[in-house]
């Protein structure tokens, strides 16, 4: 029996600066992929860099972007999260237990379509079953598990953040928001710095011991005040973990200049632009630096019983809007004009 077909609508990227809204047939899958009825899928930074911040998506142009993806497989109607990055699970890399460093992986809206459609093909076999959606959140919600908040769980297990461990966050908005919780979940000192005054009490009511504000303030005043508050509980002023997530030049040279001996600076935000730095601090303090590329999918489920247990907040972390207003609201994230990350879900 012939398949019925299926057509899928949203918004593809024409150009820098364009989108453009298209109705068109959904391609049949190849093999070891699986066509998706999109739920939700959030809007990242990395889109908003995508769309106005100059750097072209891996497969040109024209492209669907959208890599935090909720949806329901067509053919068996299960519940999944699509991961952000799908690893080939065969190479060098994968085999040594580095997934997020496999040249061959593939990402929605950069390698492939995305999700600012309501439906699309995608890799799977790492997709994450959701087996039922947690109490009081609605699947839409679950977009940002893709990446928002597996991405900083990656960042943290590579960091070998443990407990007791100070976690200073640079960027406590939507990737640095759920570092905090995280953090906080793993029994570490978590400490948020932010331009935003709604973020950093944000920070502070689901986890952060001491919130720093950015504005007007420098590396070395914040490195003086962070010591002096960790003294006053008894606690070293070294060997901190330090987590970039503002994805701005600013906030990485806060991060850098955060770094203590022993310490270690995770990059988790994505900046286009580029920062002149003394690399010898890290020889001098024999500390570590890491990227941070997604999340290897193993890493999935566990996340997932994090926020079924009630230890992560979707919530008041999350807002949602149709699909249709995609162009105004990407622009509007562009201009940081919404306080929560924002799930596209297509309409009705």
């Amino acid at each position: 029996m012939t398949k019925p077909l299926v057509v899928r609508k949203g918004w593809r990227m024409v150009a820098p600066g364009t989108l453009e809204q298209f109705e068109a047939p959904l391609d049949l899958p190849p093999p070891g992929w699986v066509s998706i009825e999109v739920l939700g899928c959030g809007a990242c930074h990395t889109d908003i860099t995508y769309l106005y911040g100059g750097v072209a998506p891996v497969m040109g142009f024209p492209v669907v972007l959208g890599h935090e993806i909720v949806g329901r497989v067509l053919d068996s109607g299960q519940l999944v999260i699509v991961p952000a990055v799908s690893p080939c699970g065969a190479c060098r890399a994968c085999k040594r237990g580095r997934a997020t460093a496999c040249r061959a992986s593939k990402m929605p809206g950069n390698h492939h379509d995305g999700g600012f459609a309501s439906h699309v093909n995608v890799p799977e076999r790492w997709l994450c079953e959701v087996q039922s959606v947690p109490l009081g959140l609605e699947p839409w919600q679950l977009a940002v598990v893709a990446d928002a908040v597996t991405t900083p769980y990656q960042a943290i297990a590579r960091s070998g953040l443990g407990p007791e461990d100070v976690a200073i966050v640079v960027g406590a908005g939507g990737v640095g928001g759920f570092l905090v919780e995280l953090a906080a979940v793993r029994g570490a000192f978590p400490i948020a710095i932010d331009v935003s005054p709604a973020r950093l009490e944000h920070a502070l009511s689901h986890g952060a011991k001491h919130a720093l504000d950015a504005r007007g303030l420098d590396a070395k005043s914040a490195k003086r005040e962070i010591a002096a508050k960790l003294a006053s509980r008894g606690m070293e002023p070294e060997g901190w973990h330090v987590f970039e997530c503002s994805g701005t030049t600013s906030g990485q040279s806060m991060a850098f200049g955060l770094l203590t001996r022993g310490g270690t600076l995770s990059v988790v935000g994505f900046s286009p632009e580029t920062l002149p730095i003394r690399l010898s601090n890290l020889m001098a303090l024999d500390a570590d630096a890491h990227g941070n590329w997604g999340c290897d999918p193993v890493h999935y489920p566990k996340v997932l019983e994090l926020v079924t247990a009630g230890l992560i907040d979707l919530s008041s972390a999350v807002e949602r809007f149709p699909l249709s207003e995609a162009p105004a609201v990407l622009a509007a994230a562009s201009r940081h004009e919404l306080t929560r990350r924002p799930v596209l879900v297509p309409d009705a």
